[in-house]
């Protein structure tokens, strides 16, 4: 039950859109036990970020919650993996990555 918040201050297109919702949805099997089937996805450009004090580079807010308490090694190698999906889709190359975990994840009118 992984969720993946990407906060952009640019513009993108909805190819772009699209690209990053499925190049995140491969990068998230790189926590163990976690897979697209059960991942959501949030995508929301032409934020109001500003980095260092500025607003000026694109830049990028990703936050991910899982069920869980994945190995942390799992999490350098998924910040790894966004720095180069950004880079690659949409140019950017600054960014902050926060990871939550929670034991608590409701679905449909129940909790895991």
């Amino acid at each position: 039950m992984p969720f993946i918040d990407c906060k952009l201050n640019i513009d993108i297109t909805k190819q772009q859109e699209v690209q990053l919702k499925d190049e995140f949805g491969k990068a998230i099997s790189l926590i163990p036990g976690k897979s697209e089937s059960w991942l959501m996805v949030n995508i929301q450009p032409k934020c109001s970020l500003y980095f260092r004090g500025s607003n000026d580079k694109p830049t990028a807010m990703i936050t991910v919650m899982v069920y869980g308490t994945p190995n942390p090694n799992a999490y350098d190698a998924l910040t790894a993996r966004f720095n180069t999906i950004l880079q690659n889709v949409v140019n950017i190359e600054e960014m902050y990555v926060s990871y939550s975990e929670t034991s608590n994840f409701g679905y449909n009118g129940s909790n895991f």
